[in-house]
């Protein structure tokens, strides 16, 4: 019934209204109630103008994935790990008409051609889309809802995502404009940290954002963001992250924010905070903060940076790695805080200073360290452990 309503709409062109169903309904010879031609239409108009089946799981605020793997196995992130849902499509072809359409939606180009998409819906939401063949037997579908409000660092502390008296710590890192990266894997709670930190920018700071994907939402009065945008199907209008960060050095950043390092641009950016732009920050897929140096050399040696000059200018432009993992309940955590320091090769290595602890964060060796670098000291050396600092949020292991 649908499929010939459906058909009836595009060759008429109407707007699958309430009217335009029932007519169409009649056009097939078929009498139904109020309630059926309501529900057709309803049915009809979030296939062709909302997301379909998944509507309502995106409209659940306690949603922050949509995984779409098969047109029976819909799974969902409410913050607990993965969960199948009872949500269905009708087949194969209704999942792959529903990513081509939000696809269209973003600007993107999604077909036998270009079988993959990855964009940012109008609402924020993230899009990723992969058709078959590529996609085995169905086309894979992911949507990472964005909050249109970012968390608190209070309401991230309640969530036990930084533990009590953590909070302070970050607070006087944002105070002593420190640069430093956030690094975890996938959903482990990047974005969401990173931007509850910019909320903790003075308003008279003025914040650049350069991202793939608009993703970051800072609490703050002054934000100017950047979103790259890919070729069209002339191949013209590329507009990378590397582009990006270039210009943002031009736009009078006080904090300059890249929301993903990944490539090229990682040389740009640690030009730039070896230029009198403190306070520079980022996130970074890593699995362990003692690997970033590492993650961020491949990064430098492919963009054209030999090892030693990546690792001089690293030593200067970052001074804290922030590393968030996600335990086997789901939850998302700051699992440690390292300060970067030079071995004797000249090389950068991170050391811990702080790592996660039920009650506070424990102290590690790296803590004096760290602790002279918010009191905008060298950090080589520091004052006995103790409670007199504003920010002394850990306790000793």
């Amino acid at each position: 019934m649908l499929d010939g309503v459906r058909q009836w709409l595009v060759e008429s062109g109407a707007e699958p209204t309430p009217a335009r169903v029932a007519q169409a309904l009649r056009e097939q010879g078929r009498v139904l109630g109020d309630a059926e031609v309501l529900g057709a239409a309803e049915q009809l108009r979030s296939e062709l103008v909302g997301s379909g089946p998944l509507e309502a799981l995106l409209a659940d605020p306690s949603v922050t994935d949509v995984l779409v793997s098969a047109p029976d196995r819909v799974w969902v992130d409410r913050g607990g790990g993965l969960e199948l849902t009872s949500v269905f499509f009708p087949d194969a072809a209704a999942v792959r008409r529903l990513a081509q359409r939000l696809a269209a939606v973003a600007g993107r180009r999604l077909d036998d051609a270009r079988p993959w998409a990855d964009a940012r819906l109008p609402d924020g939401t993230r899009l990723h889309a992969v058709l078959p063949p590529v996609a085995v037997g169905c086309t894979c579908l992911s949507l990472r809802v964005v909050r249109l409000r970012a968390f608190t660092l209070g309401e991230l502390v309640a969530a036990g995502t930084v533990p009590p008296g953590g909070d302070r710590v970050l607070r006087a890192l944002l105070g002593a404009r420190l640069s430093f990266l956030v690094s975890g894997g996938t959903g482990s709670g990047k974005t969401t940290l990173l931007s509850a930190l910019l909320g903790l920018v003075g308003h008279a700071e003025r914040i650049v954002l350069a991202e793939d994907s608009a993703e970051l939402r800072p609490d703050h009065p002054h934000v100017v963001r950047l979103e790259t945008r890919p070729a069209n199907q002339e191949g013209a209008g590329l507009v990378t992250l590397q582009d990006l960060v270039r210009q943002a050095l031009r736009m009078r950043p006080d904090r300059l924010v890249v929301g993903e390092v990944r490539g090229p641009e990682v040389v740009h950016l640690l030009a730039a905070l070896n230029t009198g732009h403190e306070g520079g920050c980022g996130t970074v897929h890593a699995n362990a903060a003692a690997d970033v140096p590492a993650r961020l050399e491949a990064l430098g040696t492919a963009a054209g940076l030999d090892r030693a000059a990546l690792h001089s200018q690293l030593a200067a432009a970052l001074s804290v790695v922030i590393h968030l993992v996600r335990d086997r309940s789901g939850r998302r955590r700051i699992a440690e805080v390292h300060v970067l320091e030079r071995d004797p090769s000249g090389l950068v290595r991170t050391v811990p200073a702080l790592r996660w602890g039920a009650e506070a964060f424990v102290r590690e060796r790296g803590w004096e360290r760290l602790r002279g670098l918010l009191h905008g000291e060298s950090g080589e050396s520091g004052e006995s452990g103790g409670s007199g600092g504003s920010f002394e949020g850990g306790r000793h292991g």
